[in-house]
């Protein structure tokens, strides 16, 4: 009987040993998982303040010059449609290239707004508008940040699932790489800036 009792606790230590990582593993997913929603919603805020600077934007040029009602439709139209996608948008790829293209799509008709902008000197000079302007920079610039730590999550994250022996519980207990941003097409080459 000694003997049985012997020969069971080595695989007892084993099993109990496989069961401790299985755990351990499990909850490293999960935090690094909840890692990349974290950085995702710290994203989607800075989106929305994108969204919510633009109006201003839009009522300042409106206010105080007379020209293309075109270029502000579109902007108010990119808008709602970014704003649409960036709420239904997930991190586990539901959403997120709309999200994506709608956000670029909003960037590119602010950029046009502020291009036209550029026509009206009396406007630029007007403190609300240096005002956004310097928010909407600084917004931009919080994007990019935005996006830097997600796709760091991101990398932290797929990493932790591809890692062998993790991998393997990865596998069983359903954890799936994740999609990071990546840059639009054509985004290498250098565009042209006028002034």
């Amino acid at each position: 009987m000694a003997f049985l009792k012997k020969a069971w606790l080595p695989i007892v230590i084993v099993l109990l040993t496989i069961a401790i990582y299985v755990v351990a593993a499990f909850n490293g997913f999960v935090a690094k998982e909840e890692a990349v929603k974290k950085y995702f919603s710290e994203l989607q805020a800075t989106y929305q303040r994108r969204l919510d600077l633009l109006p201003n934007l839009v009522s300042t040029v409106k206010a105080n010059s007379e020209f293309e009602k075109t270029v502000l439709q579109q902007v108010t139209e990119a808008r709602a449609i970014a704003q649409q996608a960036t709420q239904q948008a997930l991190p586990e790829g539901k959403g997120f290239g709309e999200m994506e293209t709608a956000q670029s799509n909003l960037a590119a008709s602010a950029n046009r707004l502020i291009a036209v902008i550029e026509n009206y000197p009396n406007l630029r000079a007007t403190e609300a508008f240096i005002n956004l302007q310097t928010q909407i920079e600084g917004t931009e610039r919080r994007i990019n940040i935005a996006r830097k730590d997600f796709n760091g999550a991101v990398q932290d994250y797929n990493q932790g699932v591809r890692k062998v022996p993790a991998s393997l519980v990865a596998g069983l207990l359903g954890f799936k790489q994740k999609e990071g941003f990546a840059a639009d097409a054509g985004a290498s080459q250098t565009p042209e800036i006028k002034f």
